[in-house]
């Protein structure tokens, strides 16, 4: 056991040391692209951000059809609820219940089909960029890129800007980058 275990050891040390030589006689060279950024240029970005607009109002016109039918058949009920035979309170009171669940199930399933179609617009355009930043690294040299943010935090704490290749990036998919918006400078009093 003693001696597989230095065998093992002995080589993580010569692996390490092989990869240590290797790195300091080629450069490592890292880069950084801001992917929110990219796709925020892109044409594709302005269609994707119109259909999931169309989509969500049509789902939100139907939710709100439905919600309405269920105000007023709510409202006739608590406006004859002491002249109803018990019977027929009951049943409204299940069509309201039965009502309720669905509305909530149609907004649960219109999160999922809002979800799905982002994923399937998103998709390609991820495939794109992605393919974009590949090739982009290889024509610079690059050893690794850096996404500018994973989930809404930042990934990297400080970058050159020499370094930033989200410009690069969208010359190479044909898209000239626009200028930042800077607020107009202050006068002086």
């Amino acid at each position: 056991w003693f001696i597989v275990m230095r065998k093992l050891v002995l080589l993580a040390v010569f692996g390490l040391a092989t990869f240590l030589s290797h790195a300091q006689t080629t450069p490592t060279k890292i880069g950084y692209a801001d992917v929110d950024y990219i796709f925020s240029q892109l044409p594709e970005a302005k269609q994707i951000d119109t259909e999931l607009k169309s989509t969500q109002a049509q789902l939100k016109n139907q939710i709100d059809s439905k919600y309405q039918e269920y105000q007023k058949k709510l409202a006739d009920y608590q406006a004859n609820i002491n002249t109803m035979l018990e019977a027929v309170r009951a049943n409204t009171e299940r069509e309201l219940i039965q009502m309720q669940q669905n509305i909530e199930k149609l907004q649960a399933d219109a999160q999922t089909t809002i979800s799905a179609k982002e994923n399937q617009l998103m998709e390609p355009v991820y495939k794109k960029v992605g393919k974009g930043i590949e090739d982009v690294a290889k024509e610079n040299g690059f050893t690794f890129i850096l996404s500018q943010q994973i989930g809404g935090l930042d990934v990297i704490l400080y970058g050159d800007d020499k370094m930033d290749i989200s410009d690069l990036v969208l010359k190479k998919l044909g898209v000239t980058p626009k200028p930042p918006t800077t607020p107009p400078a202050t006068q002086p009093k």
